[in-house]
């Protein structure tokens, strides 16, 4: 199992329906997140920077390869044209990135 923690900003016009599509995920973008070998996902959210924190653990053996697949999901391709306009990527991030990724510093079960 590998944990993982991304970041990306809200724009702050966006807060309340980013809160609202949040509250009522469609079930069919949860079983795909599931199917990736996604558990234990949460977002957080950190105001009044509107910073948006998101953390799970990975079960699988490829992410790439289970992250492609997500990508091919007609509800999760919808589901970012919704909430990426909401989203504000951080100027750091990595070449490619979308959520900006972190690296885990500390852990304990």
């Amino acid at each position: 199992m590998q944990r993982m923690g991304l970041s990306i900003g809200l724009k702050a016009d966006a807060l309340e329906e980013y809160k609202r599509v949040h509250a009522e995920v469609w079930p069919e973008v949860l079983d795909v997140i599931s199917r990736a070998n996604i558990r234990n996902y949460s977002i957080f959210l950190r105001q009044p920077e509107n910073l948006l924190f998101a953390y799970w653990e990975y079960h699988g053996s490829d992410f790439a390869k289970d992250a492609a697949k997500m990508g091919e999901s007609p509800a999760m391709r919808k589901w970012w044209e919704l909430c990426d306009p909401m989203q504000e990527p951080l100027p750091t991030r990595a070449k490619g990135e979308w959520w900006a990724a972190m690296e885990e510093v500390f852990h304990l079960d």
